[in-house]
C-alpha cells in the first residue's frame, strides 16, 4: 500500500452543498434560506433571547436575591491544614500560607475552622477564629492572635 493509494472509507466524506445553482439542485432561487423576513436576509440573525419583539423570558420573570457590596470575604483553613508546619515553624500568618500556597490572592482575610485535630503547639495569626479551633489549639500549647 502506497501513500496515493490511501482513500477514506465510502460514505464518509460528503460534498459541499451548492446553493444557488439552479431549481434542480434542489437549492437554488433562494438557497434553501425560504422567501422574504430576516432570516433570509444576509447577516439576519435575532439576538439570543429575543422574542419577535414580545416581552422575552428574562424580563417577565421577577428578579430575586441581592448581592451585598460591602460583603467581607473570608479565606477558610481547617486545623488539618495546618498539620503539615509541624517543624518548628514560629509564627504562621497570611503572608505564610500565601507562599505555601494554602490561600491565594492579596489582602485576604482569613477564618481558621476547628475540622481535624492538632497534636503539637503552634502560634498563628488570623482575622476570625472559631472557638473550637481556638480550643485546639491552645490545648495543644499554642496560641492564637485575632488581628
Amino acid at each position: 500500500m502506497k501513500l496515493h493509494e490511501l482513500s477514506p472509507p465510502k460514505g464518509s466524506v460528503k460534498n459541499k452543498k451548492r446553493l444557488g445553482r439552479g431549481v434542480g439542485s434542489g437549492n437554488g432561487k433562494t438557497s434553501g434560506k425560504g422567501s422574504k423576513g430576516q432570516k433570509c436576509r444576509s447577516g439576519g440573525k435575532v439576538r439570543l433571547g429575543f422574542e419577535g419583539g414580545q416581552m422575552p423570558l428574562q424580563r417577565r420573570l421577577p428578579k430575586r436575591g441581592f448581592t451585598n457590596i460591602f460583603q467581607k470575604k473570608y479565606s477558610i483553613i481547617n486545623i488539618n491544614d495546618l498539620k503539615k508546619f509541624q517543624s518548628n515553624e514560629n509564627q504562621i500568618d497570611a503572608k505564610f500560607l500565601q507562599d505555601k500556597k494554602i490561600i491565594k490572592g492579596k489582602n485576604i482575610k482569613i477564618k481558621l475552622l476547628g475540622n481535624g485535630n492538632i497534636d503539637f503547639p503552634i502560634n498563628i495569626k488570623v482575622n476570625k477564629v472559631s472557638q473550637s479551633a481556638k480550643a485546639k489549639i491552645e490545648a495543644a500549647g499554642g496560641k492564637v492572635e485575632v488581628i
